[in-house]
């Protein structure tokens, strides 16, 4: 399988857990495209809409002609489904390489279940490989850059980038995130974070990973 039949194949499978007649959240990312896709070919079994977590999500649900309403407005999401840069078999993530991790971040807090959809390639015993996106007030992009130094990482303004809440993102890296709650807490302690790319106090609740043998699936807390 192509990581893109990878990516199909998980996202698909996301759908088993869609609970009918409610809202439903929805990340931002290539495989939550396909996601969309399989959505809107069987959104009449299921859902009175979608509460989007990026620009591009909504742009991208609407040409499906489902409803995107606004957080605000929702008092339930039982799920919500995204995609992650990487992801370890606790669920703990890297999310934020389409610059969405601070609507995304928000999303996951409401949703009763987190189910993250990915490629086998996604998943890593240990974080920290791929970039740490870090939103960042403009006028703070410097200091929080020199605090993330501190440590230990080798901040990168991701230039000419501007996020749906008019922020930038500073890239962090090599980092080896042996523990991500603690390195998620001290980041978004630093003044002028929004927030970081870390989603490990909030982490998946199941994990699908589409691979060259089929998808396979974890459940957070379960053998």
């Amino acid at each position: 399988m192509t990581q893109n039949d990878q990516k199909r194949a998980a996202a698909e499978a996301a759908l088993a857990y869609i609970e009918p007649d409610s809202w439903l959240g929805v990340g931002t990312g290539s495989t939550v495209e396909f996601f969309i896709e399989a959505l809107a070919a069987t959104k009449s079994r299921f859902i009175k809409g979608a509460v989007s977590s990026s620009e591009r999500t909504t742009k991208l649900l609407k040409q499906h002609r489902i409803e995107v309403e606004s957080l605000n407005n929702v008092d339930r999401l039982p799920v919500y489904v995204d995609g992650a840069d990487e992801v370890t078999e606790h669920g703990a993530m890297i999310k934020g390489g389409g610059g969405a991790l601070t609507r995304e971040k928000i999303i996951a807090a409401v949703a009763q279940k987190f189910i993250c959809i990915a490629d086998q390639s996604k998943l890593v015993s240990v974080l920290g490989a791929f970039a740490l996106p870090v939103e960042v007030i403009p006028m703070a992009r410097s200091y929080v850059a020199r605090e993330l130094v501190k440590l230990g990482g080798h901040p990168e303004w991701r230039a000419g980038v501007t996020t749906d809440n008019g922020n930038v993102i500073l890239d962090v890296h090599g980092l080896s995130i042996i523990n991500p709650v603690d390195l998620e807490t001290q980041i978004n302690q630093i003044a002028g974070v929004v927030t970081v790319g870390l989603f490990a106090r909030r982490g998946a609740d199941v994990v699908v990973l589409g691979g060259d043998a089929g998808v396979t699936t974890r459940v957070i807390g379960k053998k």
